[in-house]
């Protein structure tokens, strides 16, 4: 059986349960995916997959709360240090993947509503099958 491959502070809520998203080779390394999927209380959300070539992989909301669209999947995957970022692809924000921190905002602000952050999800892989933390 396969160890899963998982990052340990990934996400801000706890899990209360995991879903099947993919399976790992799907994914191209260095770009993102939109998945929509149902929670716990029946309503969905979109959320943005992650593979990195070290073949993490990373999960946060779909929605760019700077732009109102759900693009964040065809962002541009990079890094500030040793931390994944993701750039958004229509005003450049920068997010961390860990934690959906914008990093930076390019001197814009949010679309009415919507928060600064992007929201975070845990995500791991499981026997070669991507899977992502739900609250």
């Amino acid at each position: 059986m396969e160890a899963p491959v998982s990052v340990a502070d990934q996400g801000t809520a706890p899990v209360s349960r995991w879903v099947a998203v993919c399976r790992l080779d799907a994914l191209v390394p260095e770009r993102g995916a939109a998945a929509l999927l149902e929670r716990g209380d029946g309503s969905t959300v979109q959320v943005a997959v992650y593979r990195l070539l070290d073949d993490t992989v990373w999960a946060v909301q779909q929605l760019d709360p700077y732009s109102g669209a759900n693009v964040m999947s065809r962002g541009i995957v990079g890094s500030r240090g040793e931390e994944p970022t993701v750039a958004s692809p229509i005003y450049k924000q920068v997010f961390a993947l860990a934690t959906g921190a914008c990093l930076e905002s390019g001197g814009k602000t949010p679309k009415p509503g919507l928060g600064v952050h992007l929201e975070s999800f845990a995500a791991e892989v499981r026997n070669g099958v991507v899977h992502v933390g739900l609250a």
